[in-house]
């Protein structure tokens, strides 16, 4: 079995040599490292350059990462695709420990893992990621088994870091790849909809470092959760009848990512009552609920009167 490795890099002089070299000390070697280099201003390019391995480099304009993985995945000559960040980090036995799961478990066509968070000093500041949401008992209990219920599993908290991933191409391309007009969750968009056909399976094994820097932490803000209720809507256009038998709703999922939990509430802690009320609007009519209900009236109120009922009570 081959293996490409996708990795997408903007401005990644800094850490880019570090995540090649850890996947050319690989236990399993790979087949070709496919460098996608989004328009980046300093030396990436220089750096790469400078490697050996069976890399490949395209340098494109600037179009984000999703684009950039599209590209490297329609490049990859090989049946089964990894990606790897230009500042993330491999761990040595990655490939062979996935190999491993394959030969037990050939029906499963994606297979992700845990992961440790590193400072730029590559200090460990977090030991597991899944462990960290509670969810490494469950992945440790399933002994690498196919997840049963994944795609439910995944809408409820999306378990699978894209830099542990190794997934057949073939059900990337039936998925759509990852969508550029996505900057938020397009990740979970994609593993979804291959969820939702295929056996896929989330090791409990650390086969990453991820590189926690401050310009890569995720903020809470609107066009975060606007791309979150996008991607939910997509999942149940695609996967409505997968989702139903899963015992999720469908339509409760779209509303509840344009409601409270999600743009809704964002907008009204925000205190811009017009789009809050907006977006309750749009999750009443996805799928009634008391509590979209409530805030959609609430969000008809003065906003003196909102501030003074939040500090007497947790609105």
């Amino acid at each position: 079995m081959k293996i490409s490795v996708v990795i997408p890099a903007y401005n990644s002089a800094a850490f880019i040599a570090d995540a090649v070299r850890s996947i050319l000390n690989q236990s399993q070697p790979v087949d070709e490292i496919v460098i996608v280099d989004d328009g980046s201003t300093d030396d990436t390019q220089t750096v790469v350059e400078s490697l050996s391995g069976p890399i490949i480099y395209i340098n494109q304009p600037n179009q984000g990462p999703s684009t950039a993985r599209n590209t490297g995945i329609d490049t990859a000559k090989n049946d089964w695709i990894a990606f790897l960040d230009a500042d993330d980090q491999w761990t040595q036995q990655k490939i062979e420990r996935q190999l491993n799961v394959l030969q037990n478990y050939p029906e499963l066509v994606l297979i992700a893992g845990d992961m440790a968070e590193i400072d730029n000093s590559n200090r460990i500041i977090t030991e597991s990621v899944l462990n960290k949401h509670n969810l490494l008992s469950k992945f440790q209990a399933l002994e690498n088994r196919p997840i049963p219920n994944a795609l439910a599993e995944l809408v409820t908290k999306n378990f699978i870091p894209t830099g542990t991933v190794l997934v057949k191409k073939s059900a990337l391309i039936e998925a759509g790849c990852f969508n550029p007009n996505i900057r938020f969750g397009e990740d979970l968009e994609c593993w979804s909809k291959i969820a939702a056909k295929h056996p896929i399976a989330c090791m409990p094994d650390i086969l990453m470092l991820r590189r926690q820097q401050g310009n890569n932490a995720t903020q809470l803000t609107a066009p975060l959760f606007n791309d979150l209720a996008r991607v939910m809507t997509s999942i149940r256009n695609y996967a409505a009848k997968d989702l139903s038998l899963q015992n999720i709703d469908p339509d409760r999922l779209v509303a509840d990512a344009y409601a409270y939990a999600d743009l809704g509430y964002w907008h009204f802690s925000e205190y811009d009552l017009i789009t809050a009320r907006q977006a309750f609007s749009a999750s009443l009519k996805e799928k009634p609920s008391k509590r979209a209900l409530l805030y959609w009236l609430a969000c008809l109120m003065p906003e003196g009167i909102i501030k003074m009922l939040r500090k007497i009570k947790n609105l």
